[in-house]
């Protein structure tokens, strides 16, 4: 069931409870999906925090959206990804793989390697009308094409989109952002959200505060920024250590979902 928290603050973000999920004994994750999320988060369907430690989806289709594979830094293996067109690819940790799956396609991720266990985000995007059923086609990022911002308190990985003068090299049918951020024990940084855009900030590991509320993996909690008509500046501060958030930007479709 879908669980939705608005925040008393009117002025503030619409706080949103993860769903976890497994897929027998070799999948488990935090998902933000359903159609309620969709109608908040446009233009994300869903958003997975996943880890996999065996083949668990066979070869599955997809058609009129895009699949976003990203594997952190920190994974123990890669994704081993496979589809209808022909690719052949390892998504190796810190890489990131988009599949704009458009009149349709099929695909397989798997661990690249037995016994090891994949971090990762699995993220479904809508895709413009003009291309939800144009011809499939893959993008993507080894992680040494992803910049990485640094400053006194942070590092950040700008995995789509830009920030602090650092800009992602690929080039996606949708205008969103992936930033992957680690702050450092105590450490706080300023991420500014375009105008026009929503934004969603994912708890990954530690405790981050965010406009005075602390989200943490274990509490299945995130904050969603709607779409504003001026560029925003949002502040976090890691709580009690070092911590990892990925902050989710995106321009709304506003159109009707197929």
């Amino acid at each position: 069931m879908e669980d939705i928290r608005h925040s008393a603050d009117s002025a503030g973000p619409t706080v949103l409870n993860l769903q976890r999920a497994r897929h027998g004994p070799t999948f488990q994750a935090f998902g933000l999906r359903g159609s309620k999320i969709q109608a908040l988060c446009d233009p994300y369907l869903n958003i997975d925090h996943a880890w996999m430690s065996a083949p668990t989806f066979p070869p599955h289709p997809h058609a009129g959206f895009s699949a976003i594979s990203y594997v952190f830094a920190d994974s123990e293996t890669g994704l081993a990804n496979r589809d209808s067109l022909g690719t052949q690819n390892l998504i190796a940790p810190g890489g990131l793989h988009w599949t704009a799956a458009g009149q349709g396609i099929v695909h397989e991720e798997r661990p690249a390697e037995p016994g090891k266990t994949v971090h990762a985000l699995q993220i479904f995007v809508d895709l413009p009308p003009r291309l939800r059923t144009a011809s499939p086609f893959v993008l993507g990022l080894g992680p040494e094409e992803i910049p990485i911002a640094r400053t006194s308190g942070a590092a950040v990985r700008v995995a789509l989109g830009d920030f602090a003068g650092q800009r992602s090299p690929l080039q996606p049918p949708n205008d969103v952002g992936l930033l992957d951020i680690t702050l450092n024990a105590a450490g706080s940084l300023g991420v500014a959200i375009p105008a026009g855009h929503v934004a969603i900030l994912m708890p990954i590991a530690g405790a981050t505060r965010v406009e005075g509320r602390r989200y943490a993996l274990e509490d299945a909690r995130l904050p969603v920024f709607p779409a504003a008509a001026s560029q925003r500046q949002i502040t976090l501060t890691a709580d009690e250590g070092p911590a990892q958030v990925v902050v989710f930007t995106g321009r709304p479709l506003a159109e009707r979902l197929v």
